[in-house]
């Protein structure tokens, strides 16, 4: 197992060693996409905007269960991957056991909390008179799948670090297609609407994470989530938590824009918020792609990291930026272009088509410039590198999109422009990323490493 994570990531020609783990990556992501859109487009044939609204509003709570995932998933894979460079296997045992016990009972309380509080918390992130039913139905349904929503999360990424890229994949797959087939099922076919979507949801999530603690206890791995190898000690919690709590406060702050956002877009009425909800979904389709280039680059570029191999990382990362730009040119046509069937295809309320159209072609405006940004996102995580990684994390969704937002709000009587708040973000944030990468890349690659052959057998120090 070891020996062949050892030759893609460290021997493999580089546009193999990419390819191999971005394609992986990018299918997954796509079916996460696709699951994403099947619950708007199916509940979108109920004919009831109403429906389409709540669950636009209930997207937030949804980002803040899978940001649980990201924290242990993001700050799970940089850790182990980097422990795999530097040969520390019992290391990286220890790592996912804590990260999948940690994030399991993190799932449990979450679930309770939610299960309880649905209304109230509908109503905090943004939901009317006319879709608060609809939206705590639908929360308190899905909050029964949080633990298994956070560990197929978590793992969906984990499991890419030891180079099992297709097992990683597969996990994914088997939990959305589960989660589409039952979609058309529940929702129209037994009827249930909103609450069908969270069943299928829920089913989805649980089969998803049943495969990964399957792969998990076999014999097939040199990850571990047995409960012996448990401990928090050790550098383990502080080197999963300095680079998950960045990633995981990007969800955060992603799931508190759009609350906020929602809360904004309210006063042009219910329609706005359903048109808003579908572009962001259009918008997804660019956003999904590219967050699946950046994630599967990330295990190598630790890989890299951990052996000390600067000339190999760089010639990655090299790689990855032409494949992501290349990709995102490519998306931001299509999705420009098509914007008007893709929209259609979820509303058919002619303000909310409108709403959803005009926000649909703004989002896509940041599309050229977000592989760039998702590409240097993963690159900084894959270092360790936590204060660079943090700020970043802080900055897309937080210290730089509310004060446009809000700006713009100010300036501008308008939901156009609130929307276009979002890709001036991007632009700001990928200027950003680039700089903390600069900054990152002389920090914590001393000089001496810039010398070191593809075979990197020196171990470079970490920036924990």
């Amino acid at each position: 197992m070891q020996n062949k994570t050892t030759k893609i990531f460290r021997d493999a020609p580089v546009p193999k060693a990419v390819i191999s783990n971005v394609v992986p990556s990018i299918i997954s992501m796509i079916m996460v996409l696709i699951y994403n859109l099947a619950d708007t487009f199916f509940i979108g044939q109920t004919k009831n905007a109403y429906m389409v609204a709540a669950i636009s509003v209930a997207t937030p709570a949804f980002l803040l269960f899978m940001a649980i995932g990201m924290l242990f998933g993001i700050g799970g894979t940089s850790l182990i991957s980097r422990s795999l460079g530097e040969g520390k296997t019992e290391k990286a045992k220890t790592t996912s056991a804590f990260c999948f016990w940690t994030g399991l009972c993190i799932g449990i309380i979450a679930m309770v909390v939610i299960f309880l509080f649905a209304e109230p918390v509908s109503r905090a992130i943004g939901a009317s008179d006319d879709t608060v039913g609809y939206a705590s139905q639908y929360l308190r349904i899905v909050s029964t799948a949080i633990p298994f929503l956070i560990v197929s999360n978590s793992f969906s990424n984990i499991i890419r670090s030891e180079g099992k890229a297709n097992i990683a994949m597969m996990g994914m797959l088997i939990g959305n297609l589960i989660n589409i087939v039952l979609d058309p099922v529940m929702i129209l076919g037994f009827g249930w609407d909103v609450a069908g979507a969270a069943a299928a949801t829920v089913l989805g999530n649980i089969f998803a994470a049943g495969f990964y603690i399957w792969h998990l206890l076999s014999k097939n791995t040199s990850l571990s989530i047995r409960p012996g190898y448990y401990q928090a000690k050790k550098g383990i919690a502080a080197g999963v938590f300095a680079i998950g709590v960045p990633a995981s406060l990007n969800s955060i702050l992603m799931s508190l824009s759009n609350i906020i956002v929602n809360n904004i877009m309210i006063h042009y009425g219910d329609m706005a918020v359903a048109g808003l909800g579908v572009a962001m979904k259009v918008n997804m389709i660019v956003v999904m792609l590219l967050i699946g280039l950046g994630t599967g680059i990330q295990p190598i570029l630790g890989y890299c990291f951990g052996a000390g191999n600067k000339k190999r990382y760089m010639a990655v990362l090299k790689f990855s930026l032409i494949l992501a730009f290349s990709l995102s040119a490519v998306m931001t046509v299509i999705c420009y272009c098509g914007a008007g069937p893709l929209v259609h295809a979820f509303l058919e309320d002619a303000d909310a088509f409108s709403y959803g159209m005009s926000f649909a072609r703004i989002y896509i405006y940041s599309g050229p410039v977000m592989g760039l940004l998702f590409v240097f996102i993963n690159a900084i995580q894959s270092t360790g590198a936590a204060l660079p990684a943090l700020i970043l994390s802080i900055s897309r969704q937080g210290i730089i999109y509310l004060p446009v937002l809000f700006l713009f709000h100010r300036i501008f009587d308008s939901a156009a422009m609130l929307a276009a708040a979002q890709p001036i973000t991007d632009y700001l944030s990928t200027a950003l990323a680039i700089a903390l990468f600069l900054f990152t890349c002389r920090k914590y690659f001393p000089k001496a490493d810039s010398s070191l052959s593809d075979e990197g057998d020196t171990v470079s120090g970490n920036p924990e």
